[in-house]
């Protein structure tokens, strides 16, 4: 008699650091024996070959999901507590329940419908937990291209949101976008600069 195959979910997330946009989570249930070649942290590899690898995961994975938090919840969250939510809830989309779930990095998320384990540094151990960081990675990369046809200003498609040099200017020039998350210093700095000028500029009184 075959013994059942071994439901093991993979968790990961992408888009922690950024300062706009949502923060992605993806769990993933690798099939033992269809284990696709080229699996890493998706931080090790290229946009090309984590692009290159979705379609092998989707196909050969007993099943997968993404899911997310929005900049919003982020705000009214904290990013931990966000980036947990979503993990979540990538887990309670699998369809199949997973026997136990392998979560990236030193938490594990609360009401999961199955035993967890926390592995750090686990995207570059555990082949489900790399499988995860690459859906994750490509559809919140995905994800930012789609915002920046909506925002072009901020040149979402080049750094995905992260703080760079470009973005922090196009903040100062354009202010912060509905995608941006407010309870960043950052974003937070820059908007309250800019409501204490408004302040400024509204106590301004004249004389007869």
């Amino acid at each position: 008699m075959n013994s059942p195959v071994e439901r093991i979910a993979g968790v990961d997330e992408a888009g922690r650091g950024p300062l706009a946009g949502p923060v992605c989570a993806a769990a993933v249930i690798l099939h033992p024996q269809l284990i696709p070649d080229g699996l890493d942290d998706s931080k090790r590899l290229s946009e090309l070959q984590r692009e290159r690898l979705v379609p092998c995961i989707e196909e050969m994975a007993l099943c997968w999901s993404v899911a997310w938090a929005s900049a919003a919840e982020i705000d009214q969250l904290n990013i931990l507590q966000a980036t947990l939510l979503a993990m979540r809830r990538a887990v309670a989309a699998l369809k199949v329940c997973p026997s136990l779930a392998l979560v990236d990095g030193n938490r594990c998320p609360q009401g999961l419908p199955c035993p967890a384990r926390a592995i750090v540094g686990g995207d570059a151990l555990e082949p489900a937990i790399s499988a995860a960081s690459i859906l994750a990675k490509v559809a919140r990369d995905h994800a930012m291209q789609r915002l920046h046809e909506l925002h072009p200003d901020y040149g979402f498609a080049r750094h995905k949101g992260y703080p760079t040099k470009a973005h922090l200017e196009a903040l100062r020039l354009h202010g912060a976008c509905v995608e941006h998350r407010r309870s960043f210093r950052p974003v937070r700095i820059l908007l309250d600069a800019a409501a204490e000028q408004a302040r400024s500029g509204m106590s301004t009184t004249g004389g007869p």
